[in-house]
C-alpha cells in the first residue's frame, strides 16, 4: 500500500476552559451543559473568522495533547466493556484529533467566547468549521453498543499520559 504525504498540523489558536485536567472534563459537549470556554485565534487567522458570527454551534478540531499513547482496544467512559477503539470516542488514537460542536456566543476580535465545552484547557486548536444542521445531525441513526450504554458523562484519568 503506499501511503500519501500528511501535511504537519500547525495549531491556529487555544481553547481555554475551567479544566486543568483530564479526570471530570464533560466526555462530549452534549451533555457539557453550562460549560463556558473560549477559543483564542492566533494572530494569522483572524480574518478567517468573518462571517462566523452567525452560526449558533461551531465545530472545534484540535489535538489532544495530554494522552497517553494510542491503544487499538480500549473501555470507554461510557461502558464498562472493553471495545475497539474505533468504536468509540477515547482519546487515545493513532491520530489524537478531537471534534467538539460547540455553542457559539460571540465573536470578540480574535476570541471566541463558548459554551458547552468539553476541553482540556490549553488544548491546541486545529481547525473551526461551523455546524449545519441540516448536513450534520442524523438523529434516528443507529449508535452500536452506545444504544445501550451507561449514563456517565464525566472523564475520568484511564487515558492520562
Amino acid at each position: 500500500m503506499t501511503m500519501l504525504p500528511i501535511p504537519a498540523f500547525q495549531p491556529i489558536g487555544v481553547i481555554r476552559s475551567p479544566y486543568t485536567e483530564p479526570a471530570g472534563v464533560p466526555i462530549q459537549s452534549a451533555v457539557a451543559g453550562d460549560s463556558p470556554g473560549r477559543a483564542e485565534i492566533f494572530e494569522p487567522y483572524v480574518d478567517a473568522l468573518g462571517d462566523l458570527d452567525g452560526f449558533e454551534r461551531i465545530w472545534l478540531i484540535y489535538a489532544f495533547h495530554r494522552c497517553g499513547p494510542a491503544r487499538l482496544r480500549v473501555t470507554p467512559f461510557r461502558d464498562t466493556i472493553e471495545r475497539g477503539l474505533f468504536s468509540t470516542r477515547a482519546p487515545c488514537r493513532p491520530n489524537p484529533i478531537g471534534l467538539s460542536p460547540v455553542r457559539l456566543l460571540r465573536v470578540d476580535g480574535n476570541v471566541l467566547e463558548l459554551d458547552g465545552v468539553d476541553i482540556l484547557d490549553g488544548t491546541p486548536l486545529l481547525d473551526i468549521k461551523p455546524y449545519a444542521p441540516q448536513f450534520d445531525a442524523f438523529p434516528s441513526s443507529r449508535a452500536g453498543w452506545l444504544d445501550r450504554g451507561t449514563d456517565r458523562n464525566h472523564a475520568d484519568e484511564r487515558f492520562e499520559k
